[in-house]
């Protein structure tokens, strides 16, 4: 990789409450907050924000599949194009079986948990992008 690819990219590191997920660099970073939907780019200005239950797309440096995460609510942060996503769920979607996340959904709804119903929701999004 030359070096002017180097400067351009974002250090990318996308944790749960119990492991790293993810982590490596990136050109783009696509995330849903409390504000709406974000887009991260090399020179981003400094940002702390709360994440939303939903989908994050990293799209690397390397290769061109995007990785898709699953998250639930959590935090985002931006600075020198370091980007620091912290959520205590965090899926990719090689990790998610559809049908056991429908009945999640079920039971979250029958509960009248529409925060774990949320959650769940985003799991079912990303397994439904996968191809």
């Amino acid at each position: 990789m030359a070096s002017s690819d180097q400067s351009k990219a974002l250090q990318i590191e996308l944790v749960a409450a119990d492991r790293v997920v993810w982590s490596g660099q990136a050109r783009e970073v696509l995330a849903r907050t409390v504000a709406g939907d974000l887009g991260v780019l090399s020179g981003h200005a400094p940002l702390l924000s709360l994440l939303v239950p939903g989908v994050v797309e990293i799209r690397p440096l390397e290769g061109s599949e995007i990785v898709r995460v699953a998250v639930g609510d959590g935090f985002l942060s931006v600075s020198d194009n370091h980007v620091s996503i912290l959520s205590e769920d965090a899926f990719l979607a090689s990790e998610i079986d559809a049908a056991a996340v429908k009945a999640d959904i079920e039971t979250a709804r029958a509960e009248g948990d529409t925060e774990a119903e949320r959650r769940a929701e985003a799991k079912l999004r990303l397994v439904d992008k996968t191809p």
